[in-house]
């Protein structure tokens, strides 16, 4: 899977050069955020049209596959008529007609080769898409748990259900705290890293080409999602039977349970596709800044300031680096201490801040830009 850096080469439309027609903020600032992510929509769905293959298409029919062998239930009846509560848990697997224990294997064999498939594809996301599944078994099992007590549980009763309080909250740690933080903190050590320029101008881009907004709300989406097919899912199979519910509505049935997991499955793919579309090749490895610390990967020219260096003897000169990207120099008038940008005026004296710095070694007069490594800005 190629990275950004790669794709450049070939002339790739970045997330920068997406420009809006017509943008909200014109007529109010505050709704400027809407624009960001409208042009991240027309970024992402631009970059799977051209970068989704073979491969990424086969995983999401196959794991639609094995939603519906899972939850076929026309010519079975195994699940319309309630089934026999007198067997539960592994016992009752050996009662099942032939049909839907065929059907239940094959939905097995089909789950076990979607994640294959994600795996092989998706080598810097191994490790938070085991996150993602066990977060969202530990859902279900929440859900199962609350219809076990109650049958017909609304889904607004079962939010507030002990079990799926708790289940919850091992989601949303595994996700936000985890998955989440990896992908971010990864993101913002890559960009410190491999795009610190001189000109700020050009970090910025580089800020906004790697921006996560739009992948961030799709993973809070999936994990509604993984709410809403968890619950009706549960709910379907402890209305027992169906047909004899007194109000039958939408949410009796697994109609909801099958649109929700076929959207979340696409959203799944999406969610573990982008970083490594976007880190992938740069050997960047998916961690929070902690997890880095403790491994000893985390390079320390990616938390401190890289003071600057004379191009010419190498001696280390006033000019300093920040993480940001962001150039900061002293001024020159005699007892003004002030720190600010190369050209900019210093809110100390009202002086500009110089743009040439002297070295002190070899007495060379050069410009403030040539003191720090150029990096490539993509």
């Amino acid at each position: 899977m190629k990275s950004s850096e790669e794709l450049d080469k070939n002339n790739t439309l970045r997330l920068s050069e997406i420009s809006l027609k017509y943008r909200i903020s014109e007529h109010n600032e505050k709704l400027k955020f809407i624009d960001t992510i409208r042009e991240e929509l027309i970024f992402h769905f631009k970059m799977i049209s051209k970068r989704w293959g073979s491969f990424e298409f086969t995983a999401l029919g196959v794991g639609i596959l094995a939603i519906i062998l899972g939850s076929w239930d026309y010519g079975i009846d195994e699940l319309v008529s309630g089934g026999d509560y007198n067997r539960y848990s592994f016992r009752g697997i050996l009662f099942l007609s032939d049909l839907s224990l065929i059907l239940t294997l094959l939905s097995i064999i089909a789950w076990f080769g979607f994640l294959t498939q994600l795996f092989i594809r998706f080598p810097i996301m191994r490790e938070n898409l085991v996150y993602m599944f066990l977060g969202m078994i530990a859902v279900q099992i929440g859900y199962i748990y609350a219809h076990a007590k109650v049958p017909e549980i609304s889904l607004m009763s079962s939010l507030i259900s002990p079990g799926v309080i708790l289940t919850n909250l091992i989601f949303i740690f595994l996700i936000i705290f985890v998955v989440h933080r990896a992908v971010v903190e990864t993101r913002d050590v890559h960009v410190l890293e491999r795009h610190a320029h001189p000109d700020p101008r050009i970090v910025d881009i580089a800020w906004k080409d790697h921006s996560l907004k739009l992948w961030s709300i799709g993973l809070g989406l999936w994990m509604v999602l993984v709410n809403l097919f968890s619950w009706s899912g549960s709910h379907a199979v402890a209305l027992r039977p169906i047909s004899s519910a007194p109000k039958e509505t939408v949410f009796d049935f697994p109609w909801l349970y099958l649109i929700c997991n076929m959207i979340s499955i696409f959203l799944l793919i999406h969610i573990i596709w982008y970083p490594q579309f976007m880190l992938g090749a740069a050997g960047d490895r998916i961690q929070s800044v902690r997890a880095r610390e403790v491994s000893g990967e985390m390079s320390i020219n990616a938390i401190i300031k890289t003071q600057g260096i004379c191009p010419i003897c190498s001696e280390e000169t006033t000019a300093i680096l920040q993480p940001s990207g962001d150039i900061t120099v002293q001024c020159k008038e005699l007892q003004c201490d002030g720190l600010g940008k190369p050209g900019t005026i210093c809110e100390e004296c009202d002086m500009t801040f110089p743009t040439r710095i002297e070295c002190t070694n070899c007495h060379s007069n050069t410009t403030i830009s040539s003191h720090f490594n150029r990096q490539d800005a993509w």
